[in-house]
């Protein structure tokens, strides 16, 4: 087995795009039992705690319509989820749809604004 570098591993991740990134976290936390998520809670227990009770944590992102632009929501559909071709495409025809489940405000923001960026109509609910 040929040893790798740090400097080689950190050139790898540096090429990844942001879909293989996500991919490659999600493969590791299941290989490993971990969540890449948890040091982020632990670090924003204590803020969390001084925060209303009622705010809300998780969002359902739901595409409401398509728009004019329908391709171009079917690509974005398709880079959030890693669905197939024919799946967001299915998943936009049949708006309303849920596009995501359970995501933070921060990530369901950034879905939000990048469906409606290519002209669909998305609620957080």
């Amino acid at each position: 087995m040929a040893s790798v570098t740090k400097e080689q591993v950190v050139e790898f991740l540096e090429n990844l795009t942001l879909l293989q990134a996500a991919e490659l976290v999600k493969e590791l936390e299941e290989k490993f039992g971990v969540s890449a998520a948890a040091p982020m809670a632990m670090m924003a227990a204590p803020s969390a705690a001084a925060a209303p009770a009622e705010e809300k944590d998780e969002f359902t992102v739901v595409l409401v319509s398509v728009g004019e632009k329908k391709i171009d929501v079917i690509k974005e559909v398709r880079a959030i989820t890693g669905l197939g071709l024919k799946e967001a495409k299915d998943l936009v025809e049949g708006a309303p749809k849920t596009v995501k489940e359970g995501a933070n405000k921060e990530e369901s923001a950034k879905i939000k604004a990048t469906l409606e960026k290519v002209g669909a109509k998305v609620e957080l609910k």
